[in-house]
């Protein structure tokens, strides 16, 4: 029977839950117990208040959530949230000798980590960090932080969520995994304010109140454990959600369907990229321009991307290094700086950052072609000769430039050598493009001199037949 002080504690969390939440958790945990015939049911049915455990920390719940959902998360992340339900101390019970794990700890590990505050989810984030009590080294959180992300990745991708993409049309998430949780881990900082980097980083303890703040104030770290839970234990995943964190954590992409196209761009980039645009982008990416599909030609770069709306730039040089800008405007062919302080340039390989606007002057985006007294190329950030990001009119040539930084956006050097070669590059769509773009010529069709002058040069074009028409509705599931 239980106490009043624990009746009270798990009364108070399930009412954070609506009817049909409280339902929907109900029946997961009568699955994960083998109340309703799934794996371990003969020995959940003596306790069917409780999850078992037995040796080796979780197989009944990790054996549980295979025969229930087929893997759905990875075993590391499983092992972490037992860790978690285990932590939650229930009243008048001794703690850590059970390998059960009841159903109010169950209720109230739901609660803390969907609905609760930094406060209430540090103790169980702590927990699934380490087993033991006290300070963690930087190295248990930045396990911690890779297997969170490797877990978002793995279960969208097996829940059929990530709305377009896929592990074969983005690159190895692998190492998308390590510079994401470097990112996030860059944010952590000692009770004195500084930041340990590198080795020190992982040698560093932190106490529970550093690890606290660090969770506070990097919201996709909340973000991801809903994310784990909701798909990886398959509840509360189709009921509305009070935020729009989830619904657009992960952009829906079109214009890659049937192409056999492995985009720059792997999921932790496409997702960290695109929770810095501003919320009304970050439902859709389209892909506008490759240079692998449409070839290496300025003029064909300029055709796909002119009066498209807001547009993600990514390109890779000969060394590796990729990166790249959002350009919060339609580019637009002018001599002119355009775009306002929306604008950001950002690295997503050997590193992953986003740089933003300093205040300093105005030049966020620039593209000319065709001018004998101006710079023709597609720049943003800096100035001419000097921009943070360049892409020369004669295609394949480009520079970063950063002494030591750019002057827009603070931005160091991103490709490997100031002076780069170009070796591919995308432009994507941000959120819905204007309705003034669709079925507009390509600068091709419309100036036959430019063709005609690329195919005197011996570029010819290798899209013909390649820029279809703007799909809105086509479907990329």
């Amino acid at each position: 029977k239980m106490g009043n002080a624990e009746s009270n504690a798990y009364q108070n969390h399930l009412s954070r839950f609506l009817p049909e939440e409280q339902s929907d958790i109900d029946g997961v945990f009568d699955t994960l117990s083998g109340s309703s015939g799934s794996a371990g049911a003969k020995t959940a049915k003596a306790t069917k208040k409780t999850l078992f455990f037995p040796y080796k920390v979780c197989s009944l719940l990790f054996l549980s959530l295979q025969a229930h959902t087929r893997e759905p998360l990875p075993e590391q992340m499983t092992v972490r949230l037992y860790n978690g339900m285990k932590s939650i101390d229930l009243p008048g019970k001794s703690s850590g000798l059970s390998e059960h794990v009841a159903k109010e700890q169950f209720v109230i590990f739901m609660s803390n980590l969907l609905k609760g505050n930094a406060d209430e989810k540090i103790t169980i984030i702590m927990r699934m960090i380490s087993k033991t009590e006290g300070p963690v080294k930087g190295k248990q959180i930045q396990e911690f932080t890779e297997d969170l992300i490797t877990s978002v990745v793995h279960v969208l991708n097996y829940r059929k969520e990530l709305k377009g993409w896929n592990l074969e049309n983005t690159r190895d998430s692998a190492s998308g995994v390590k510079t994401l949780a470097a990112q996030l881990l860059s944010e952590l900082k000692l009770a004195d304010g500084t930041k340990p980097v590198g080795p020190q980083l992982l040698e560093t303890s932190f106490d529970p109140s550093v690890v606290e703040d660090w969770v506070y104030r990097v919201p996709q770290i909340s973000v991801f454990l809903s994310v784990v839970i909701r798909q990886g234990l398959h509840v509360l995943h189709s009921l509305p959600d009070q935020t729009n964190d989830i619904l657009n954590l992960v952009p829906r992409c079109k214009g890659m369907k049937g192409r056999g196209l492995v985009s720059l761009f792997d999921i932790p980039s496409i997702i960290y990229i695109n929770s810095h645009l501003p919320a009304e982008l970050q439902h859709k990416w389209q892909l506008l321009f490759s240079s692998r599909l449409h070839g290496e030609s300025f003029s064909q770069l300029c055709g796909h991307i002119v009066n498209k709306g807001p547009c993600i730039v990514i390109l890779r040089d000969l060394d590796g290094y990729l990166f790249g800008g959002f350009a919060s405007h339609s580019w637009e062919v002018k001599p002119q700086f355009q775009g306002d302080n929306r604008c950001f340039l950002f690295s997503v390989f050997p590193s992953l950052a986003v740089y933003t606007y300093t205040g300093y002057n105005d030049h966020f985006m620039y593209l000319n072609h065709g001018q004998q007294t101006m710079p023709n190329g597609l720049g943003m950030g800096g100035q001419h000769g000097y921009f943070g990001l360049w892409i020369d009119s004669d295609y394949g040539k480009g520079h970063s430039k950063a002494k030591p930084r750019c002057t827009t956006y603070n931005s160091p050097q991103l490709s490997a050598k100031e002076d780069f070669t170009l070796d591919a590059m995308e432009v994507w769509a941000v959120g819905d493009i204007p309705e003034s773009a669709k079925g507009k010529k390509s600068i091709l069709d419309v100036d036959p001199e430019a063709q005609a002058l690329l195919e005197m040069a011996g570029k010819t074009r290798q899209s013909e037949g390649l820029r279809e028409p703007i799909e809105e509705d086509e479907d990329e599931e």
